[in-house]
């Protein structure tokens, strides 16, 4: 009979050991980390400060930036500084509490997603009555949704993590802490989690994808009766956006929690899981909005502005 301890650490295992590679890459995440969070706060500084923006597709965007500099932070930090400590143990408490956050910001950004697709076929579709349907209470509403659904379901999967027990080796084959690596460490029957996973997380996913690419069929068949060679380009270039930043989301979230993991595996995992945490949230907003000529032009309307109203109150101080 394996013997059962009370876990109160983990190892997490760094992307590299070699001194070199370690502090070219430490460099280069960095390097990402930055940019993200400092493109991400221009996109959500915009979306609140320039009233061009304050629509319901701007609305939209500004959540996702919060959600993709959420999430990035979530694990980015400590991945950094594993890389230039000679320790890379978690505790338990707070490899709980990471897996928690990210999965909350994760899933939330999945049925994000699915409110921007609805919104933007309601644009396309549905024109004359966009303002209508597409209200503040509306918005509102849906965003709210988004952040509950998203704190129940990575609520229930880490109160159903809490019951694990930890016997075989407490080194975690990636990064940052998420279900598929506790469950390789349990010594308890893990059957209870996996169809949480595929009932709950399939119901809501499958869900989620229904309304995120099945508007797309109208909206592509909206576009194509559009005469305009111009409305069809920039419509097609919204909706190709869109479409290119979800289809990354899935892929990385249905090979990490729906592809079993097993030791052959553990390279493409971990380079699967830097796309999802690390290059996902700085490919989003390059994708989405700095392609987009609305936000380009609020950014040379705002900045300006706030940089001039900064010195008149640093001239009359």
């Amino acid at each position: 009979m394996e013997n059962i301890t009370k876990v109160s650490e983990f190892t997490l295992t760094a992307l590299s050991h070699q001194p070199h590679v370690k502090y070219f890459l430490f460099l280069v995440f960095l390097l990402i980390y930055l940019i993200t969070s400092l493109i991400n706060l221009l996109i959500l500084f915009l979306s609140l400060t320039d009233a061009q923006l304050h629509t319901p597709m701007y609305f939209f965007l500004g959540n996702l930036a919060f959600l993709d500099m959420s999430y990035s932070s979530v694990t980015v930090p400590r991945m950094l500084s594993d890389f230039i400590s000679k320790s890379t143990t978690i505790s338990y408490p707070a490899c709980i509490t990471q897996m928690f956050f990210f999965i909350y910001f994760a899933s939330a950004e999945l049925f994000l997603l699915a409110a921007m697709s609805y919104d933007r076929y309601v644009a396309v579709c549905h024109p004359l009555h966009y303002t209508q349907i597409m209200s503040w209470k509306v918005c509102a509403q849906m965003i709210s949704v988004v952040w509950i659904l998203g704190l129940l379901y990575s609520l229930v999967h880490t109160l159903f993590s809490l019951r694990l027990t930890f016997c075989r080796s407490k080194i975690i084959h990636n990064f940052f802490c998420d279900l598929p690596h506790l469950f390789q460490l349990s010594c308890t029957d893990t059957f209870i989690n996996f169809v949480v996973i595929f009932v709950v997380g399939g119901i809501l996913g499958l869900l989620a994808f229904a309304i995120t690419f099945l508007p797309y069929v109208h909206i592509i068949s909206a576009v194509l009766k559009i005469k305009s060679n111009d409305g069809k380009r920039k419509a097609f270039s919204t909706c190709t956006s869109h479409i290119t930043v979800v289809s990354i989301f899935y892929a990385s979230i249905i090979f990490i929690y729906f592809v079993p993991t097993t030791s052959y595996l553990f390279l493409l995992n971990r380079i699967v899981s830097v796309i999802y945490s690390v290059i996902n949230p700085l490919l989003n907003p390059l994708i989405y909005s700095l392609r987009n000529k609305d936000l380009m032009s609020a950014c040379r309307r705002t900045l300006p502005e706030t940089f001039a109203l900064k010195c008149k109150l640093d001239d009359s101080a």
